[in-house]
C-alpha cells in the first residue's frame, strides 16, 4: 500500500543529499548480509561471528507472528495518511511523540517522519499521546508487538551469551526483560517525493542520516521498500535488501562497550526513495536507567587484555548522546584515552 501523506515540498533545501553510488545497489550485494535462522543448531556461533563483522545480521525463523507485523504496520499507514493538522497534534517530539523531518535537537534533518514512544514504565510520556481514530486499538498493536519483538531480542542475546561462553545465560538479556529497562519504540514513514527527481539531479535524498544506535541492540523490519544501508568496516555503503517478514538486528554502542570492542555498533542509515513510501518499525532495546555498562569482566580472555571503555550508566551515556549530533561517534567519550 502507498501512503499518500506528502510532507512540505519548501522545507526541502534543509534535507541532506548524497552522491549516487552504484556500488551499492541491492543485486551485488545482496548475498553479503548474514542471515541466521534462530532454529539453526549452529545459530550461536553464527550470530557470534555476524556481530564481530558486521554488527548486523537477518533473522529469520524469528517466532514473530506475521498478524501482529501486519495488523501494527497498517494502523502505521492509516495514522501517516492523516492530514499534517491531525498528526502535528500528537506532537512535537520531546523527544517521544510525532515529529517531521526533525530528528533530534541538534539541527539533524531528514525526509521523515516518525511516531517515538518509551517502554519504560517509570517515564509517563505515552500516556499524554492520542492516536487519532481508535487509540486503543493501535496501542492494544503497539503493546502487543513490542512484548514480541522484545522477547526474541532477549533470545538473541542469550544466544550471544551462550557463544561467548559467559554466565549466566541471562546476563545481557536481563538488561530488556527488566520491568525498568529503557528501552524505545519508534515507528518510520519516508514519504515517496516524484516531485523532487529532478531537482536531486542523480544525487540520493537522505531519509535518516548516518548514525549508530547507543542501546544494547536494536530490531528493525520495514515494507518492502528498500532505503537501509549499513556501511561496513571499510566505510563502503552496502544495500540491505527490504524484507517484511524478517527482521534486523543491529549492534549498538552500549553492546560494543560491554564486550569490549569484539561487536562493533553498525553505522547505518537511510534513502528516501523518491516514488515508494518506506514504512519501518524499531525496537531499541536498553537497560533499566541505573544499569553499569563496561567491559564484561567474564570476557576478558587474557589476565593483560585492555580495558577499552570507561564504566558509565545508561543514564548518563543517554545525557550525553541527547548532547551530540546524530553522526557523532558518542561512545569515544567513554573510552579509556579520551580526554576528560
Amino acid at each position: 500500500m502507498v501512503v499518500l501523506s506528502q510532507p512540505l515540498v519548501e522545507n526541502f533545501s534543509h534535507i541532506k543529499t548524497c552522491k549516487h553510488n552504484n556500488t551499492t545497489s541491492d543485486h551485488v550485494y545482496t548475498g553479503i548480509i548474514p542471515v541466521i535462522d534462530l532454529l539453526d543448531p549452529e545459530a550461536n556461533n553464527l550470530i557470534i561471528k555476524a556481530c564481530q563483522e558486521f554488527g548486523f545480521f537477518k533473522v529469520v525463523n524469528h517466532g514473530v507472528p506475521i498478524e501482529t507485523i501486519t495488523k501494527l504496520e497498517n494502523e502505521s499507514i492509516n495514522f501517516f495518511n492523516l492530514s499534517q493538522i491531525e498528526k502535528d497534534k500528537v506532537g512535537p517530539a520531546n523527544p517521544f511523540g510525532y515529529g517531521n523531518k526533525r530528528i533530534g535537537s541538534k539541527g539533524d534533518v531528514g525526509w521523515v517522519e516518525y511516531l517515538l514512544f518509551t517502554t519504560n514504565p517509570e517515564l509517563n510520556h505515552n500516556k499524554s499521546i492520542t492516536i487519532p481514530g481508535n487509540s486503543l486499538l493501535f496501542w492494544g498493536l503497539v503493546k502487543e508487538y513490542i512484548s514480541a519483538v522484545r522477547n526474541m531480542g532477549c533470545m538473541v542475546l542469550e544466544m550471544i551469551a551462550e557463544g561467548l561462553n559467559i554466565e549466566p545465560k541471562n546476563i545481557l538479556s536481563r538488561m530488556l526483560s527488566d520491568e525498568k529497562s529503557d528501552s524505545c519504540f519508534r515507528l518510520n514513514h519516508y514519504p515517496p517525493c516524484p516531485e523532487l527527481l529532478q531537482a536531486l539531479s542523480g544525487r540520493n535524498l537522505i531519509g535518516f542520516g548516518e548514525h549508530t544506535d547507543p542501546q544494547v541492540i536494536s530490531v528493525g523490519r520495514s515494507n518492502n521498500t528498500s532505503g537501509l544501508q549499513i556501511s561496513l568496516k571499510d566505510g563502503t555503503w552496502i544495500s540491505v535488501p527490504p524484507d517484511p517478514y524478517s527482521f534486523f538486528i543491529n549492534v549498538g554502542d552500549s553492546l560494543q562497550a560491554m564486550s569490549n570492542g569484539r561487536f562493533m555498533s553498525v553505522r547505518h542509515r537511510v534513502i528516501a526513495d523518491c516514488l515508494k513510501a518506506r514504512v519501518s518499525m524499531v525496537y531499541f532495546g536498553g537497560p533499566p536507567l541505573s544499569e553499569k555498562i563496561a567491559p564484561l569482566s567474564c570476557l576478558m580472555e587474557e589476565p593483560n587484555e585492555q580495558i577499552l571503555y570507561n564504566e558509565f550508566t545508561w543514564s548518563e551515556y543517554k545525557i550525553s548522546a541527547y548532547k551530540t549530533r546524530l553522526g557523532d561517534n558518542r561512545l569515544s567519550l567513554f573510552e579509556k584515552n579520551a580526554q576528560s
